[in-house]
């Protein structure tokens, strides 16, 4: 068994036990029993549990931005892929198990994140950003904006809405708050036309 397809196939175990029993009451000996592996070919995958949870909500949403890149890949300009490659990552993270899971029981966890640090996720979230900034600067549908400044505003704008998220599964004003989002995020980048 090569050693990807290891860190794959332990991972999915990983996110099978997180989205039935959230990071606090799953060990690495449930995800080792999962796999069918031992706890020691998990701790040579990943060093500590820590890693471990990391790297499985790091892939988790990896996952969601490939999907939502895709989708949006063929809109004509940067400004609306970038919109919608945004609306559907907040959708897809708002709905996946492992987030929901995260977010339910062990939202403690995620307080770093929202207060003093960002993750490799964080950080991949906002180089996709700044790409979609870049290109419509390129083709015009983007005005002049700070690329950093700009991206982790619209990332620490999304992953507070995903955090929110609890509060919006299953609320009729979902759609409408996303629309608004849409409007919000266009207006802000549309450039300025001059008469």
């Amino acid at each position: 068994m090569s050693q990807r397809y290891t860190d794959e196939a332990l991972l999915d175990a990983a996110r099978a036990c997180v989205a039935e029993h959230g990071i606090a009451r799953t060990t690495v000996a449930d995800v080792a029993r999962r796999a069918g592996a031992s706890r020691m070919t998990v701790y040579r995958c990943f060093p500590d549990a820590a890693t471990l949870w990391s790297s499985l909500l790091t892939r988790e949403i990896a996952a969601v931005i490939d999907t939502a890149e895709a989708q949006a890949a063929e809109l004509p300009t940067a400004r609306q892929r970038l919109i919608a490659a945004a609306l559907a990552s907040l959708a897809a993270l708002r709905e996946d198990p492992v987030l929901r899971r995260v977010i339910e029981v062990d939202a403690e966890r995620l307080i770093p994140y929202l207060t003093v640090k960002r993750g490799h996720a964080q950080e991949m979230a906002i180089a996709v950003v700044r790409r979609h900034l870049a290109e419509g600067r390129d083709d015009g549908s983007i005005r002049p904006v700070h690329d950093m400044a700009a991206a982790r505003l619209v990332e620490l704008v999304l992953r507070s809405l995903v955090t929110a998220s609890p509060a919006l599964i299953d609320d009729g004003l979902t759609a409408l708050i996303e629309a608004e989002l849409a409007a919000m995020l266009d207006a802000w980048l549309r450039p300025q036309v001059t008469s």
